[in-house]
């Protein structure tokens, strides 16, 4: 895709408190655009200059925050199974979704940017271990979800095409990893390198919180119509093992489509490069080792 789209003059930012809202709505100011922080509590000090108090599933609340609002960046959510019950998860996920693109669309807004997850592959929050159908994993997938969460990214994503084939939004979803500030980066990295398994899961990856705000710009601001989903992570796993070996032991039914190279993360990135321009910038050096015995 050819050079930028329009920038945004002002931004709805839902969840403009939690770790990659902030660090989107300064992004955002960085940029030269107006933002509005849509909070359930207003911590203060946020690098927004209109907030708006009030639930993203609550259709006045939202109505309200879209004064004047060109786009939106929908990160309001409860971030796991174990946030809530399953129905409050669900519910409140795909409620807040839902209820953000509509009045979106009813004030006009032609372009929005959603925060989906890794988790929607099934993996993270399953009872039992499961393993993908194939790896480097991408956007093709088939699902195995078993979680509320999960349930409800998937769901979100479905409201996004919606919306994008009725309305013509122009919604990119984010299949986010872990993502990481440079605490939580350094205690995930040990947490690694002492036990492998704990990152099959969620198949060793992760994205710097700077990397996930720049995602969510280029998602405003690249010429994209339609919807989109896309997985974004940085390029290397946090694991200090070849990853190849990593997949052969904790996934091992996995078709492995090509070969994986050092510490590669198991996730094909092509779609975020080839529509958003994305390549994760912040990269963690680590010294490869070979994979301890079990």
């Amino acid at each position: 895709m050819s050079g930028p789209s329009p920038a945004p003059g002002r931004v709805l930012v839902t969840g403009a408190a939690g770790l990659i809202g902030r660090e989107v709505t300064a992004l955002l100011g960085r940029e030269g655009a107006a933002v509005t922080a849509l909070v359930l509590d207003d911590p203060g000090g946020l690098a927004a200059d209109r907030v708006v108090v009030g639930d993203a599933g609550d259709p006045r609340a939202v109505r309200d925050a879209l004064a004047g609002v060109d786009a939106v960046v929908h990160l309001a959510a409860l971030a796991s199974p174990a946030h809530g019950t399953a129905r409050e998860v669900y519910l409140g996920n795909t409620g807040a979704t839902f209820t953000v693109l509509d009045e979106a669309v009813r004030a006009g807004v032609r372009r929005a940017v959603i925060a989906s997850s890794l988790s929607i592959l099934g993996l993270p929050f399953a009872e039992r271990p499961l393993h993908p159908a194939y790896v480097p994993v991408d956007e093709r997938l088939p699902l195995q979800i078993e979680d509320p969460y999960g349930l409800s990214k998937a769901v979100d994503e479905q409201i996004a095409g919606t919306y994008a084939r009725q309305h013509g939004l122009a919604v990119v979803a984010l299949r986010y990893p872990f993502v990481a500030d440079a605490r939580r980066e350094e205690q995930r990295r040990a947490d690694l390198a002492a036990d492998p398994a704990s990152g099959a899961r969620e198949l060793w990856a992760h994205l710097d919180v700077s990397d996930a705000a720049r995602a969510a710009w280029l998602g405003l601001t690249r010429p994209v119509e339609g919807f989109h989903a896309v997985f974004v992570a940085a390029p290397e796993t946090l694991a200090p093992y070849p990853t190849g070996d990593l997949v052969a032991r904790y996934h091992p039914g996995s078709e492995l489509r090509r070969p994986l190279r050092g510490r590669e993360v198991p996730i094909d990135l092509g779609a975020a490069e080839r529509l958003l321009g994305f390549t994760a910038l912040h990269r963690r050096e680590i010294e490869e080792r070979p994979l301890p015995p079990p």
